[in-house]
């Protein structure tokens, strides 16, 4: 008889991998945050007119240091891991891997296509299930042409950008036109008056509808411009490397490893996070040839210190043996869909107009607490579903 494929059961788990994602999803939550609340959108002297702008400021800048790209990185890194994990999982039950992949994909694919299209335009599943479906393609690589490949992926942008300074264009241009004609269609005003669109008085679902008709083009017209696919298929292969080499189930063999992650990470990526918030603050960005520099400190922070954060945390668990305070992140980690899709759901009835309208008004100092609160609201409920429950709802 054949083999059934079945989801991965609860004494297969490792308690790390889930707590790692359980810490990603809190910094995702943090990063998406400034998205929902609308204060990525406002215009500089709006965020200077708030009360609490000498907070707002020191918050906003801590977030692009220490958060911004470096948790959905991490979100990559276990997406090869967990690829890794299907590999060897099913051939050693005798079923294809492949097959159980591509499905559990296609999975992936229509719940980030709905998501995108009828929720949020900063969806980032459809995207990971979009490259996911070239990750086999890897497969038969050593691991020494895995991390070489991957290396060259992540600071391919530079290459990328340049052809942009050079011949003056953006990726994603021709989808954000796109966007804008839709917007013009609808009545979205083309100025900086269009960051109060969703929190307006007045503001509902027809404001949120149109809004989500052209969101999801620039979506993915900022995806193409930032290069974030090659950087992700980067963290998916290095994720895989990691997964073959099963570092997260051996962590006292690999104590040096992590050691110089932990060195090396914060030594590099936290000046390098610093030169790219500076960059980004004064949006030297590209097409102008100073740009080019952005591209570099973006990627000489925000993989080190991806990589940094995952070190600290395996040795802290690996020094206490599992028994770390990261060790009650683990169930919310088990159903991080769920989590990662009731955010969503949270943030816009927290701050869009069709909900309590919170957004546009406030700034960190206030959302980046109440965010706080969520997850916590989260991690707690996460524990009771697994009282009597073995998969999330949407897992």
């Amino acid at each position: 008889m054949q083999n059934p494929s079945l989801p991965v059961g609860t004494g297969e788990r490792s308690n790390l991998l889930d707590a790692l994602r359980g810490f990603a999803l809190l910094g995702v939550m943090m990063d998406n945050l400034f998205g929902f609340s609308g204060w990525a959108f406002l215009p500089q002297p709006a965020k200077e007119s708030l009360s609490t702008w000498t907070s707002d400021g020191i918050i906003g800048m801590l977030e692009q240091v220490f958060i911004n790209g470096k948790f959905y990185s991490l979100f990559s890194l276990l997406f090869g891991i967990g690829f890794s994990i299907i590999l060897v999982r099913n051939e050693q039950k005798g079923t294809n891997p492949l097959k159980i992949f591509y499905r559990r994909l296609l999975i992936l694919l229509l719940l980030g296509a709905g998501h995108l299209l009828l929720l949020w335009e900063g969806d980032i599943l459809l995207l990971y299930a979009l490259i996911g479906f070239i990750l086999p393609l890897f497969r038969k690589l050593s691991n020494r042409y895995l991390l070489i490949l991957a290396a060259v992926l992540i600071f391919s942008p530079l290459l990328f950008d340049l052809f942009s300074v050079l011949f003056q264009y953006k990726n994603g241009s021709i989808l954000e036109k796109l966007a804008i004609s839709i917007d013009q269609k609808n009545g979205i005003p083309a100025d900086e008056n269009f960051a109060y669109y969703l929190y307006k008085d007045g503001a509902g679902w027809k404001e949120w509808r149109n809004w989500q008709e052209s969101g999801y083009l620039y979506r993915y017209a900022y995806i193409l411009d930032s290069n974030r696919i090659p950087k992700v298929l980067g963290m998916f292969l290095i994720g895989l490397y990691a997964g073959r080499k099963m570092i997260y189930a051996h962590l006292a063999d690999n104590i040096s490893l992590f050691k110089r992650l932990r060195k090396w990470g914060l030594l590099i990526g936290i000046p390098s996070a610093i030169a790219c918030f500076y960059f980004e603050f004064f949006q030297k960005h590209i097409p102008s040839p100073i740009g080019m520099v952005h591209t570099l400190f973006y990627a000489t922070s925000v993989v080190p210190l991806c990589l940094a954060y995952v070190s600290m945390i395996c040795l802290r668990w690996e020094r206490k043996k599992g028994m770390t305070r990261f060790r009650f992140l683990a169930p919310m980690g088990r159903m991080a869909l769920t989590n990662y899709l009731m955010q969503t759901i949270i943030g816009i009835c927290i701050y869009y107009g069709v909900g309590l309208g919170f957004g546009g008004r406030v700034g960190p100092s206030v959302f980046v607490p109440i965010g706080i609160a969520v997850y916590l609201l989260q991690v707690a409920y996460s524990h009771c579903w697994f009282r009597y429950f073995n998969f999330g709802p949407m897992e």
